[in-house]
């Protein structure tokens, strides 16, 4: 008769082999993950006593579960939305558990059976296509290096750390210029330059080493830029920025921000969704359509365009309206 695997054997596998292997998940996200259940085993240890060599598969419970997220709101002060991602990635290692151990469905089925907590909707945040032109202008005057990061980082709508992952081999700045982007599990999608990125990345890529295997953006040592490297030379320029313009540039400006902006951008200017998720990278249709729920002036259009087709032109004369004003002003 075979032996019980342990949670930790099962932890261990789940992290090191099903989510980057078989997922091909990226290292960001197992990260996460493992922050989910490094945080867990704090959790037992500070609360329950348990220390991390000593918990299993039995210590998840669905009232250690419901504690463990009432932890990270009050001692963590986690939102419920952070609460909710660490408990979604507890609940995808026990979907792989039974899988791999069904001897554990009853304990997983504790697990799975915990409701997320309902979390409003954020609003989309993204900049008017003015303020966008005034960052590059403020990225402009740091150099060329920060005006190509924040060129790409808007004119692809990629994510900050697709952007940080490219490589020099990743650039087709010839005519029609493209570039390669290395998304969520290790997708890759070409997303089309406009002439004037192109343009700023030939310049960029000129100073750069003569090997196609470097990174496109690079820190003072030579390194490949990270995440928090590409955010302080945003918030440099928006601080820039909203010095000279506070009310068209807030005062905090996220690396996301410029991808909504793009994605705004493109819609307005009549770019079909499709188009639009194949640039963005989503996995589904659904995905891109927060951004036409969230455009006010998309609305509008829309509810015009209905309007045009179903009522017509307003019969409406000056004269008429004027009679219908002394109407209103007498009857009532």
């Amino acid at each position: 008769m075979a032996t019980a695997r342990s949670f930790a054997d099962m932890l261990a596998q789940f992290l090191t082999i099903y989510l980057p292997v078989t997922r091909a998940c990226s290292h960001n996200t197992v990260s996460a993950y493992r922050d989910a259940f490094t945080l867990f085993l704090r959790f037992m240890d500070q609360r329950q006593a348990t220390s991390p060599d000593k918990v299993s598969f039995e210590d998840f419970t669905a009232s250690n579960m419901a504690a463990y997220l009432g932890w990270l709101r009050t001692d963590r002060h986690c939102s419920d939305a952070t609460a909710n991602q660490r408990l979604a990635a507890v609940k995808s290692f026990f979907r792989y558990v039974q899988t791999q151990a069904p001897e554990q469905i009853a304990q997983a089925q504790q697990v799975l059976s915990l409701k997320a907590a309902q979390v409003p909707q954020p609003a989309i945040g993204y900049l008017p296509v003015e303020a966008v032109g005034l960052l590059l202008e403020c990225a402009t005057r740091r150099g060329l290096r920060d005006l190509a990061l924040l060129t790409t980082l808007y004119d692809t709508g990629a994510r900050v750390q697709e952007v940080c992952d490219l490589s020099i081999v990743d650039l087709h700045l010839g005519k029609p210029a493209s570039i390669t982007l290395t998304g969520k599990g290790r997708k890759t999608r070409i997303v089309p330059l406009t002439p004037q990125a192109a343009q700023i990345l030939t310049q960029h890529v000129r100073t750069l080493p003569d090997d196609s295997s470097k990174p496109v953006f690079a820190n003072r040592t030579g390194q490949q830029l990270g995440r928090a490297g590409a955010a302080y030379i945003l918030a440099k320029c928006v601080h820039a920025a909203h010095a000279d313009r506070p009310e068209l540039v807030p005062a905090k400006v996220s690396p996301h921000q410029l991808r909504h902006s793009k994605a705004m951008h493109l819609l307005e200017n009549g770019v079909n969704l499709i188009y639009i998720r194949d640039i963005l990278g989503h996995a589904s249709i659904v995905t891109t359509e927060v951004y036409a729920k969230a455009n006010p002036e998309m609305k509008r259009r829309a509810v015009e365009a209905a309007a045009s087709k179903t009522l017509g032109p307003s019969r409406y004369d000056h004269a008429s309206r004027q009679d219908l004003l002394d109407w209103l002003r007498q009857a009532i």
